[in-house]
């Protein structure tokens, strides 16, 4: 099995629920087709370098997967049925890309695990 990530920009019309409701609907599609998801993040609504159906931002987001390679193509497809759906891009991760990807994941749960110790810290200073 492979391993791919794939980022997607969804519409920015598009409300929260209905922004996790289309992941969720890709993540079905992957699982369905016997891929592993391995990570997901939504980095959110950014600006886009150009417009793109007339549109300047977007909500991007990325999903890691393991899977085989006829996945991609199907995850493709439901890709381009979907109309919230603007840009993808998909690509298989060499062995390097898999050490990067996996120091970023525990960076960034590394980070969350650390928030709350700093926002107990800052609510600390604002009492004293």
């Amino acid at each position: 099995m492979n391993s791919y990530e794939t980022v997607f920009i969804l519409t920015p019309v598009l409300s929260d629920d209905q922004m996790k409701e289309a992941v969720e609907k890709f993540k079905g599609v992957l699982q369905a087709n016997g891929a592993e998801v391995i990570n997901e993040e939504a980095w959110g609504l950014r600006k886009l370098a150009y417009p793109i159906q007339k549109k300047s931002t977007g909500f991007y987001c990325l999903l890691e997967f393991k899977g085989e390679p006829t996945i991609v193509k199907q995850l493709e497809t439901a890709f381009r049925r979907d109309e919230r759906v603007i840009r993808f891009l998909t690509f298989r991760l060499d062995k390097y890309a898999q050490e990067y990807a996996e120091k970023r994941r525990n960076l960034r749960s590394k980070k969350a695990s650390e928030q709350p110790a700093e926002a107990v810290a800052e609510v600390e200073n604002k009492e004293a």
